[in-house]
Formats: C-alpha cells, structure tokens, sequence
C-alpha cells in the first residue's frame, strides 16, 4: 500500500464545464447531476460547490423511480421486494438509486458533455441499468437528453426525474410568481406519501395561471397536465419576478406527465426556503406501488426523455 498514490479531490468528484452563447453550466462526476448553470452572468439554479453535497438532492438524476416508496417495499412480477431505508426519519426509500454512483465521461466538446453510468443488479431492485446522459447548452438554455437502458435478461419496472433548485437573484421565494400547468396535486398523509388527488381549481394550489407563491409551503406532485400548456415539445413551469421583468422555465418532453414543485421548506441553515425545486418526473410519488405511470422496460429496451432550463418565460 505504500506505493500507491491518491489524490484527493472535490466531494462531488470530477467536474465538466461546457459553455455556449453566454451561457455556462457544470456537471458532476458524482451522481451524473448539475452543480450549475448561469446565463449572462446570473445562476438560475441553486446550485452547491463543487467540495460540498447536493443538499436536498440539489440537481441530481434521480433513477429508476423518482420521490417515495413507502416502506420501500413494492411487487414485480409477483415478486415482494424490500429496497433500503434511504429517508429512515419517513421509513422510504427516496429518489432513486443512482444519485450518487460515479458517472463516467463518454465525450465532450465544448458546448456538450455525454455522461454514463452502469447501475448494478441489487437487493431490491434486481435489474442492472445503463444510463447516459447528454447534456448541452446553447442560445435557448441548457438541454439534457436521457437514455436509459434495460441490460438485464428480465422485465424491469423504471420512473426518472431530475431535482434541480430554480431561482431568481434577489427575489426571495414568497415574492415568487409561479405557473405550474398541473390541473390536480396528490394529497399527502403525514409522510409525505400520496393518498388520494384533488383537483386545484380556484384552489390554494391554482398556479394554472401565474400567482404568488406567498406563504404557500409547497411539496407537492402536479398532474393531469392542462392540454392548453402541453404541445409537441411537452410542457413547462416558470417561475418571475412580481414585475415580470425576469423569469426562468423549465421544460419538459411528453414522456415527463407530472411536475414536484418543492420551496425548500425542511432544508436547513441559510438554504431553506431559499429557492424552489422543480422537478418533472415520468410518474408520481409511490408509482412502484401503486402502479401509476410506471414505465415497464424489457431486457434491451431504452427510454429516452429531455428537458431544460431557459431564461425567460
């Protein structure tokens, strides 16, 4: 062992920057996520450094399910599985598996980076996947576009989201205006797990049209998108300021049917309710158990999703 040489080097792992038409993001070795993105000189994410952890999953891929299993449990195929406590405090598993496995660099160029990720077969979840993502940036944003492969013999089931923290310098969360295209939001018991949906309608959870997020303490799933905010592309969130003079969206292809919209309630120390997650994800919270939405892959079969950030509304 005395010849063997180590380096240290930042939590988060490698870094890779790519950069276009003022614009700037950074992505990480650890997890595959991204620590940054700015446009002109201004972060629209919130993001983290690169020798600290993504608080609250701060920009990580989250994969093979997005949010919560409660108890981690779930059945496949007739087989009862137990995945690990990963939010022992709510006894679920949260936010997937791949969230802080190592990323490896496929290619790069200067506006773009492709990152991949081998997950294996395990306790819980039974099914090696192979990921990759592209992630570019350009005049209209940051673009990442996702692949994620089936490499086993057996069918698996698969959700995926992204968690990145949106904001806008110098105007605080409650001053906030958000438009979220959702037309109904999942109840939730005391562990933050679905049980039963409510349409928002005029409601307190309205952000159809844009409003203030005020006091509004929000973690909650969107969905039954409102086809008058969904084309071709997909559909988005946008958070402004109350003059509507700045903005940041986020989109989202077809394939991503729900948006978490999170205002960093229960982060602590200067990052609470500092900034807000928007999350889109391909199916809703406990979707191993429920079933809803679930994506079923095939051995060999490959999911592909995109979404981005853009300045603007």
């Amino acid at each position: 062992m005395d010849n063997v040489k180590t380096a240290t080097r930042p939590l988060s792992g490698a870094q890779w920057t790519i950069s276009a038409a003022g614009q700037e993001a950074v992505v990480v070795e650890v997890g595959g996520g991204l620590r940054a993105y700015r446009a002109d000189g201004v972060d629209y994410i919130d993001g983290y450094g690169e020798d600290e952890l993504p608080a609250g999953s701060a920009g990580q891929v989250l994969a093979p399910w997005p949010n919560r299993i409660r108890d981690g449990q779930y059945t496949f195929a007739g087989q009862a599985l137990q995945l690990s406590l990963t939010e022992p405090d709510r006894h679920t598993a949260i936010h997937g598996l791949v969230n802080w496995l190592p990323w490896r660099l496929v290619s790069q160029q200067p506006d773009a980076v492709v990152l991949g990720c081998e997950m294996p077969a395990q306790i819980g979840y039974p099914w090696p996947l192979a990921l990759e993502t592209e992630w570019r940036i350009g005049a209209d944003g940051l673009r990442a576009h996702h692949r994620v492969t089936n490499v086993g013999r057996a069918e698996c089931p698969f959700g995926f989201s992204v968690h990145p923290y949106l904001r806008l310098p110098g105007v605080a969360v409650d001053d906030l205006l958000l438009r979220v295209p959702g037309r109904s939001r999942l109840l939730l018991d005391g562990r933050l797990l679905p049980i039963g949906a409510a349409k928002v309608t005029g409601g307190e959870y309205d952000f159809t049209e844009p409003r203030r997020i005020g006091a509004a303490v929000l973690d909650v799933a969107f969905g039954d998108l409102d086809p008058a905010f969904v084309d071709e592309e997909g559909s988005s969130v946008t958070l402004s300021s109350p003059d509507s003079a700045a903005a940041v969206s986020i989109w989202a292809d077809p394939s991503f049917g729900w948006w978490q919209v999170f205002t960093g309630d229960t982060l602590t120390g200067d990052r609470h309710r500092r900034s807000v997650a928007v999350e889109p994800m391909t199916c809703p919270p406990d979707a191993f158990r429920s079933g809803r939405d679930v994506i079923v892959l095939e051995p060999g079969q490959t999911w592909q999703g995109t979404w981005g950030i853009r300045p603007g509304a």
